[in-house]
């Protein structure tokens, strides 16, 4: 008869086990949540430094649409791609960073 007594708390202990282990650990638990804000806030430190990279973007290409060519931002991109200088332009070349490999 004693058995039988104690037989019912003791599935309700195994079960109140069972939940409170997954409450922590589980694949929604607490730990999960944790993980997932870190990596929220690791995302939108990335989404911010994307988006001020696309509103740089943004502009470079305002600057160079038909209707209102900037003529300077033309030029510039222009010799970048090209690597070319006007010979009346004055270049001023940077010392080689100490990490730059040297031929």
């Amino acid at each position: 008869m004693t058995v039988r007594k104690a037989l019912f708390p003791l599935i309700c202990l195994g079960l109140m086990g069972y939940f409170t282990y997954h409450l922590f650990v589980g694949d929604h638990g607490l730990e999960s949540r944790a993980r997932l804000q870190t990596q929220i806030k690791t995302t939108e430190g990335e989404l911010k430094g994307l988006q001020a990279v696309r509103e740089r973007l943004d502009r470079d290409v305002a600057l160079m649409r038909a209707d209102k060519l900037d003529p300077d931002m033309l030029d510039e991109r222009a010799r970048t791609i090209l690597n070319f200088s006007h010979p009346d332009d004055i270049v001023i070349m940077d010392k080689p960073s100490a990490s730059a490999p040297r031929n």
